[in-house]
């Protein structure tokens, strides 16, 4: 009798442990696609850039993800030739499962100054390591809204859309430099640019390469706003004042990757990467007004941070002092990789991707960072396959674009399955049970 009624209660422990993880609430599949769609201007003009090449469904693969208002944004890097329109949005009141992308701010913003032509040759066996280097096409623009190639954007809190243009087109081909790393600032309000600037050359190196961009604003001070782009491949992070109109570039230990965490296999892809800083988030307002700048680099296990009043004291933070002014925060533990970072400041929650694990997880900045105090909130092999990107909205909401870039970039795509996804979730039901949760 005691035996059964220990199974029995074990079974039921069992049964309530069960229903308590499957009661969590996972990423709903919001929109997704076998292959990019576009809101051509007329069935023509669509048929004319297939027959050029300017059009080549295959090689349009979605990265970065954006929120504003009814708009939902697409980057669609310029890896290979054929890319349609670089910067894209859809409708978010859309009942279609796969909408159609708007270029934004316009088709000819996204049309690039020169003819780009396919390749033949297949993907380099390092993927963007191992390509070509870039040559200059020395392109002055007729339109200084045009953007070139971007991978990631933001939003901020004063309806400003932030651009990284790297200049880049057809990486993986045969590279052309079109025109230089550039930050373009749009005003969201009236689709109008704000800024564009230019990256001082001297402040890339040889094996620069960038790919994101965070801004660092508050709505009573929008020209006061920082913007901070991490340099992937020379591991440095680029400080521009918005106000002050200039950069200037930062370099660090904690930039670099590590050597032991370069080994990825995501979709059964394996690849090795020396991406060093990529992913940063800025944190809530302390005490003392400043704030933390969340930091690591994907080819690392490992997270740091720096106080905004740091990175934004440019003689200080370049004057080769302020070494012991970056913290090491913690490590996520084996396989935590991580392609971006978002800090959500209703919850005090840092969710990032987890792109060994096919997952999304997340952490409370106000307990240790450890492994055992990260929380894995969403693993799918089947949907969330190199979650590439992940944003957080002012309403709560975690938006995350998956796009199982490691089969586009080392194999092939199969164009009768869905390759590309952009999920979402509401953060206090993502976090319930967690450790996040508090």
């Amino acid at each position: 009798m005691y035996t059964i009624r220990m199974v029995s209660v074990g079974l039921l422990l069992c049964l309530i442990s069960c229903w308590s993880w499957s009661a969590m609430a996972k990423l709903e599949e919001k929109f997704s696609w076998k292959q990019l769609a576009f809101d051509w201007p007329s069935t023509k003009a669509e048929e004319e850039a297939k027959a050029n090449g300017h059009y080549i469904e295959d090689n349009n693969l979605p990265l970065g993800v954006e929120r504003w208002q009814n708009r939902i944004f697409v980057t669609v890097p310029r890896w290979k030739a054929g890319v349609a329109a670089t910067l894209n949005y859809i409708d978010l009141t859309s009942t279609e499962k796969s909408p159609k992308l708007h270029p934004y701010p316009s088709w000819e913003a996204n049309t690039l100054p020169i003819d780009v032509k396919p390749q033949d040759q297949k993907t380099p066996s390092g993927g963007r390591l191992d390509a070509d280097k870039a040559q200059d096409a020395g392109i002055q623009l007729k339109d200084n809204a045009t953007i070139i190639s971007t991978f990631r954007i933001q939003v901020d809190v004063c309806d400003r859309l932030w651009v990284l243009d790297t200049g880049l087109a057809d990486i993986l081909g045969s590279p052309k430099q079109i025109t230089p790393n550039s930050i373009l600032v749009f005003d969201l309000k009236t689709d109008t640019l704000l800024r564009r600037f230019t990256i001082p050359a001297d402040q890339s190196k040889e094996d620069s390469f960038f790919a994101n961009i965070v801004v660092d604003a508050d709505r009573s001070e929008c020209q006061d706003a920082f913007a901070y782009v991490p340099d992937l491949g020379a591991y440095g992070v680029i400080v521009y004042s918005l106000r002050k109109d200039k950069s200037y570039r930062v370099k660090h230990n904690f930039f670099h990757f590590d050597p032991l965490q370069g080994d990825f296999n995501v979709g059964g892809v394996n690849f090795q990467w020396t991406d060093g800083v990529f992913g940063l988030a800025v944190g809530p307002m302390n005490p003392d007004h400043s704030k933390d700048i969340y930091f690591h680099a994907l080819a690392s296990t490992k997270e740091f941070k720096v106080s905004n009043r740091v990175l934004q004291n440019e003689s200080h933070v370049t004057g080769g002092d302020s070494y012991y002014d970056f913290k090491y925060v913690g490590d996520r533990g084996m396989n935590g990789q991580s392609t971006a970072e978002v800090f959500d400041p209703e919850t005090g929650v840092i969710f990032y991707t987890q792109v060994n694990k096919d997952a999304i997880a997340c952490w409370n900045i106000k307990r240790p960072y450890t492994p055992d105090t990260q929380g894995l909130i969403d693993s799918d092999s089947h949907t969330l396959v190199f979650p590439n990107d992940m944003k957080i909205d002012s309403e709560g909401t975690i938006w995350v674009l998956s796009d199982r870039m490691p089969t586009y970039l080392y194999k092939e795509l199969d164009p009768s399955a869905i390759n590309y996804r952009i999920l979402m979730g509401n953060n206090r039901d993502l976090i319930k049970g967690s450790p996040c949760e508090m």
